[in-house]
């Protein structure tokens, strides 16, 4: 066999990742990661031919054993024979669990999911990829002066205000300058203490499974904010945000440049991203970012879980 293919190797992130926060479990040609514990639902998509990690095996869905599946992730290719019941099987459980009924797959790679998933009346949405040249030079990006990119401990101070950061930023689309700023971060990061959701992420941050980077202002305040979840030498750099009153300054393309070369730094040898407006496309290629494809996704699913 030659080299996985950079599609093979993005299949093999999303078939990976998840099964550090969640459970798999199998519906014939697709497969539903359930959550383990607190924190954002992950998403249901098509089977993946690739072996899963050491740990328990996927169940089968309906299974009262809970023993392994009737196959494998490694059984046959990737979403073969997918048909309408094997989504309503998957969505029934997604009702059952109480979580949204979100998938996301790789549109080169099934290129049949789509309709099927239109046809049961969930819209779908689409993501472009794109993929760091490893050998394109990343030096740091120009910053403000007195600000600064830090890479986050489980137990840092800025924790609760840097997990707010991208509800405020994403709650403003696009890259204008915006409204929201230092009071309204700080009631969201009290919001997010009170909730639990910080101390379900610290756990996180203290095994590896997600580093989180912020540019600080010299007060404190984070102003924009990243996150990757590196597995078997790969990662997908998301949850990029800039304050709304923060924006274009170059903020959000140095948190990218940091989080990539921290990745590279640590292992990591395929870096991708994903995103829905072209203005910020045009920064990425410039990161030195290329075209990889697209993901699709249920419109308006929540983000994947983290």
């Amino acid at each position: 066999m030659g080299e996985p293919t950079l599609r093979d190797r993005i299949e093999l992130y999303y078939a990976t990742v998840p099964l550090g926060f969640a459970d798999a479990e199998e519906f014939g040609p697709l497969r539903l990661f359930v959550r383990k514990g607190e924190g954002a639902p992950y998403y249901g998509g098509p089977n993946h031919a690739y072996p899963v990690p050491a740990g328990p095996a996927p169940v089968s869905a309906g299974s009262a054993s809970g023993g392994p599946a009737a196959g494998s992730a490694s059984s046959g290719p990737v979403g073969t024979g997918i048909t309408a019941a094997d989504i309503a099987r998957v969505r029934a459980r997604q009702r059952e669990l109480g979580v949204a009924e979100s998938f996301e797959w790789l549109a080169e790679v099934t290129p049949s999911l789509r309709a099927l998933v239109e046809a049961a009346g969930l819209p779908v949405a689409e993501r472009p990829l794109m993929v760091l040249d490893p050998h394109h030079p990343l030096p740091p990006q120009p910053l403000p002066e007195g600000v600064t990119i830090q890479v986050l401990d489980a137990d840092d101070p800025g924790l609760p205000a840097v997990l707010a950061l991208p509800r405020l930023a994403f709650a403003d689309v696009g890259t204008a300058v915006g409204p929201a700023g230092r009071v309204e971060l700080a009631a969201v990061a009290e919001k997010l203490v009170a909730d639990g959701t910080v101390e379900t992420i610290r756990p996180t941050l203290l095994t590896g499974h997600k580093v989180l980077a912020a540019a600080f202002a010299p007060d404190g305040t984070p102003l924009a904010a990243g996150h990757y979840h590196p597995a078997r030498g790969i990662t997908e750099i998301g949850g990029i945000g800039t304050l709304p009153t923060a924006r274009r300054q170059g903020l959000g393309a140095a948190v990218m440049a940091a989080l990539a070369t921290h990745a590279r730094e640590h292992g990591v040898h395929t870096v991708f991203l994903a995103y829905a407006e072209a203005a910020v496309a045009r920064i990425y290629a410039r990161l030195g970012f290329r075209p990889a494809g697209t993901t699709l996704l249920i419109a308006d699913q929540p983000a994947r879980g983290q």
